[in-house]
């Protein structure tokens, strides 16, 4: 961190070369997960490493992103116009191609502690390499690693104060990493921002001066839009379960929420409660969830439209609390007063600002009854006062000239005060707090082009601020009052444990990231709640099993901590129940398909009484059932596969759907024979495909691979109903 401001750099290797002069050949590198990795920096350092092998690299973060990657031609051909219009040019991280290639340098080292779903499953070097913390736990590990040298993207902007650095999508771990870094002996650490003009400016916490960082790289030619993924569709299965959770969500909450197509369904779900409360309603009685999960929905829940509005609170800013807060639902704002605060939830005051609302301040002891220039910052700060006033030491001087005694302990002068110096409503209050950020490109857009007025409402801080209560704790638990921590799992357990992160043999599927600190949060605050949405089964035909299992050999979350488990056939609330509760309430949301051999299961252990049976209205747990209900109001338009758009092509996502049901089929030995069987013997196509077919360049087949691939394509159209096989060309 430098004193006189830090070093500017447009070549990326000059900089590298300045940081080694630094801190020598030995390089640990902490940069941020997600969005906030300067790619082409990290590729100059992996660049400069592999070419010389006396220096020492290692590179620790997390959430490495990467373009899509085609497993086999036909996925080519579908993936390589989209990832090109989608990800145009997003640089990819040498270290990754590495790491898949199997050829990284023996002196490069990369450590993540959160992998992408699924991304290095059978990646030795990335599951030997993974470092298993929760993710307000990362920044004291990099510390402990011997971080030397942090890289971050960052945005700039010429303010009225000046220049100034946002640390933009990420100030999560870099905010707590710096402080750390600080208390070293010796100035043996280095920090380097990258500029990218694409990334969203954001205020508050992430805005830093430039004595913040050392190096700057600073060259236009090196920006490149943030990596956008899709919006991906939003099934049934996820609906209902998105459904179910919107009815446990107070209103004047707190919410925090992960990424995917079930968080995405909930947000749906709770646009819908508000836009359309009578409708919601409706939906509830007709799905029998009102009177199948009253008692749980009535003690955590409500289902009106929301009043107060909920504030945010969570790890991830996704492109759904954009959508809440466009709805008029993410509207509840928090200040950083313990009295304001507290007087806001007690209804004592509300943001419109009174005579009570300066008088509790006093009354409190929050400020002195005669102001100081301290007071007087504060009450302009929260806008108890106009911005227009000025402070004179004895005198508050009004814009006409007209001066006004600070001693509010007369009379005359407090009602004077009241009179001509007190603000309308309450300033700097924030609609929510989050760590990092990650989403569609429509989501970058709306950040982007947000007011400035808009932008102070939302604070990007340290994940340690977010995640846990520590630091100001009476604060933060007056800000999160009924706080709802609602994230997904894999697997679940009957008696209540939580799959997350990682298979039973130790391999690692994604990480245990911020989870564990939301549920635990969820037991500290006294009316907060964690829910665990979770698909009730996975796979298909052969391949098929149930996501609620008996026992599993890895939990993420330990099942002392069980809370509220919801499945698309219902709400679980497990929390102080005793384990034969548990089971039974667990059974009750299972696939019926799996229920049988799962209670036998807890019967054989003797966890279940012998006698107990499914309720009978619980037995109908079967995909078929829930397409049923749902499907009059998706005729009307509701509960549609992309609600808040998506940057596939009308014709991508018929592609897409089609080509993953011929995957399936091809797992299927008998069934794969058959239809490549149909294909060679199929001397037509149909005039309707051949949109598809072009879109694959399958439109004009040159070899017999090819001509093969396009039947297999345009019968697979036709078996799945998307074009009209009558229709045939030569």
């Amino acid at each position: 961190m430098s004193d006189q401001g830090p070093s500017l750099y447009q070549d990326l290797d000059d900089c590298v070369e300045a940081v080694i002069g630094r801190v020598g050949k030995s390089i640990v590198i902490g940069t941020p997960l997600g969005i906030g990795k300067p790619n082409q920096l990290l590729n100059a350092f992996f660049q400069r490493a592999k070419q010389d092998s006396t220096i020492d690299l290692t590179i620790i973060t997390a959430l490495s992103l990467e373009r899509p990657t085609p497993s086999s031609d036909l996925e080519r051909r579908f993936l390589e116009p989209f990832v090109e219009r989608q990800f145009g040019d997003y640089p990819d991280l040498d270290y990754l191609s590495a790491l898949r290639r199997g050829d990284s340098p023996a002196n490069v080292k990369v450590l993540e502690f959160y992998i992408g779903a699924g991304a290095f499953l059978n990646v030795d070097s990335v599951q030997q390499n993974y470092i298993s913390s929760n993710y307000t736990h990362v920044a004291r590990d990099m510390a402990d690693l011997g971080v030397n040298v942090v890289l971050q993207l960052v945005s700039k902007k010429e303010t009225a104060e000046g220049l100034r650095y946002s640390l933009s999508s990420n100030p999560d771990v870099t905010l707590d990493l710096i402080p750390l870094l600080r208390q070293r002996p010796s100035a043996d650490y280095t920090v380097v921002g990258q500029v990218n003009n694409f990334l969203p400016f954001m205020y508050h916490d992430a805005m830093v001066n430039p004595d913040y960082f050392d190096m700057i790289v600073d060259n236009s030619e090196l920006d490149f839009k943030p990596f956008a993924p899709p919006n991906m569709p939003i099934n049934n299965t996820d609906h209902m379960i998105g459904l179910y959770a919107s009815t446990l969500v107070k209103d004047g909450g707190t919410l925090q929420i992960g990424i995917g197509s079930l968080a995405e369904a909930f947000v749906y779900a709770t646009q819908l409660r508000h836009q359309q409360n009578e409708k919601y309603r409706e939906i509830l009685d007709t799905l029998h969830i009102t009177n199948h999960f009253r008692l749980v929905i009535d003690r955590v829940g409500e289902t009106h439209s929301y009043d107060e509005g909920l504030y945010g609170a969570s790890e991830m800013f996704m492109e759904g609390f954009l959508h809440l807060y466009e709805s008029q639902i993410l509207k509840r704002k928090v200040y950083d007063h313990i009295v304001i605060q507290q007087a806001l939830n007690d209804g004592r005051i509300t943001e419109r600002v009174t005579a009570t609302t300066l008088e509790l301040l006093i009354a409190s002891g929050a400020i002195n009854a005669k102001l100081t220039a301290t007071d007087f910052a504060l009450l302009q700060h929260f806008g108890v006062l106009r911005s227009d006033l000025r402070f004179m030491g004895e005198t508050i001087q009004l814009r006409n000239g007209q001066e006004i005694a600070v001693d509010l302990r007369t009379a005359d002068n407090r009602n004077t005060v009241i009179q001509d110096c007190l603000g309308d409503r309450l300033k700097s209050g924030i609609l929510m707090h989050a760590a990092f950020f990650l989403g569609p490109p429509s989501f970058y857009d709306a950040l982007t082009s947000m007011s400035d007025g808009a932008h102070q409402e939302f604070c990007m801080t340290s994940v340690g601020k977010v995640n846990q209560l520590y630091g100001d704790e009476e604060l933060e638990r007056l800000q999160r009052k009924k706080a709802r921590f609602i994230n997904s799992a894999m697997k679940v357990t009957l008696m209540g444990a939580v799959v997350s992160d990682g298979l039973e043999n130790g391999q690692v599927i994604t990480g245990v990231g911020g989870q564990y600190n939301f549920v635990a949060m969820a037991h500290a605050l006294p009316d907060g709640r964690s829910i665990i949405m979770i698909r009730s089964t996975r796979g298909k035909g052969r391949k098929l099993e149930s996501n609620a299992v008996w026992n599993y050999g890895h939990t993420t979350i330990p099942r002392h901590l069980r809370d509220i488990v919801i499945t698309e056939y219902g709400i679980a609330d497990l929390r102080g129940k005793p384990d034969k509760e548990v089971i039974m309430a667990m059974l009750n949301i299972t696939d019926s398909r799996f229920q049988s051999s799962l209670l036998q299961q807890a019967k054989k252990a003797g966890k279940i009484p012998r006698a107990h049976e499914i309720p009978a209205k619980f037995r109908d747990n079967f995909p078929e059932s829930l397409d049923r209900a749902i499907a009059p109001y998706k005729a009307e338009g509701l509960f549609q596969e992309f609600p808040f758009g998506t940057d596939f092509t009308t014709q991508e996502i018929i592609l897409a759907k089609t080509l993953k049901g011929l995957k399936h089929r091809f797992s299927n030995k008998r069934v794969m024979l058959s239809d490549i069987l149909h294909a060679v013997f199929r001397r037509r196509v149909s005039d309707a495909a051949y949109p598809y077919l072009e879109r694959l360049k399958l439109d004009k087949p040159a070899t017999f691979k090819e001509k093969l691939t396009q039947r297999l394509v345009a019968n697979a159209l036709e078996r799945d109903g998307y074009i009209d096989q009558t229709l045939q060309k030569e």
